[in-house]
């Protein structure tokens, strides 16, 4: 059975809500939240990623583990990159899952669908997403759409990713950004250059799909809170209360 890792790139540098992953969520800092979600999924250890001593310092204190990285890095891809040859350099673990660490209330059920399509050798890399109800997404270049070809109830080969409207009848997509990669994908993909389609619509998953990667969805029923604003961490707070 392939040997899992789940990794957790967390940095203090959000202009947004600076010290964004010790915001207390009831008692708890955000990234343990996302950790104690991780670990629940079951499918092997989860590891946080971080290059502040104040994260790391609050993931131990919980019982979590906790790797420093560079504090360079472009995007957390790179992040968990630089965490795995650290934790792993004999190369035993196959298959690498990237949890944000600003999604509090993500599934643990929903971490664990993100490896299934990897049972397939032609996917290099996994991800989420879930089905539009809300039709002011369709609108809201802040929801990146996901867009692909059905090849199951819930799971299709992505073609692209857009932040540009929605059209045409549906059902839309609404991107979710964790990913499940094989291990010499993710080596491959840090490696590779940002492509012009990534950096016109600012999507790191376009360089993997530019270069002939392929990347499929798994479709869940919803789409877990990122936490950016104060808003959206009191609304965190609530949603876990209940």
């Amino acid at each position: 059975m392939p040997k899992t890792i789940i990794l957790i790139p967390a940095r203090m540098a959000s202009t947004r809500l600076p010290g964004k992953p010790l915001a207390d969520i009831n008692g708890l800092p955000m990234i343990v939240q996302v950790l104690r979600r991780a670990e629940a999924a079951g499918i092997g250890e989860a590891v946080v990623a971080t290059d502040s001593e104040a994260v790391q310092t609050a993931v131990e204190k919980s019982g979590g583990r906790a790797v420093m990285t560079r504090s360079d890095h472009v995007s957390g891809s790179d992040r968990i990159y630089e965490a795995l040859e650290a934790l792993d350099p004999e190369h035993r673990v196959d298959l690498v899952v990237n949890v944000q660490g600003d999604l509090p209330t993500v599934e643990p059920a929903d971490i664990r669908a993100a490896l299934g399509p990897l049972a397939d050798p032609k996917v290099d890399i996994t991800t989420l997403a879930a089905v539009i109800t809300d039709p002011a997404e369709r609108t809201n270049p802040n929801v990146v759409k996901a867009i692909g070809t059905m090849i199951a109830p819930d799971r299709f080969h992505a073609t692209t990713f857009t932040r540009a409207d929605a059209t045409g009848p549906g059902p839309h997509y609404h991107h979710i950004g964790l990913y499940a990669y094989r291990r010499a994908a993710l080596a491959r993909f840090v490696k590779l250059p940002p492509s012009a389609n990534e950096m016109r619509e600012r999507l790191e998953q376009l360089r993997a799909l530019d270069a002939g990667m392929r990347i499929d969805a798994v479709v869940v029923k919803s789409v877990p809170l990122g936490v950016d604003t104060p808003e959206e961490l009191e609304k965190a707070r609530r949603i876990l209360a209940g």
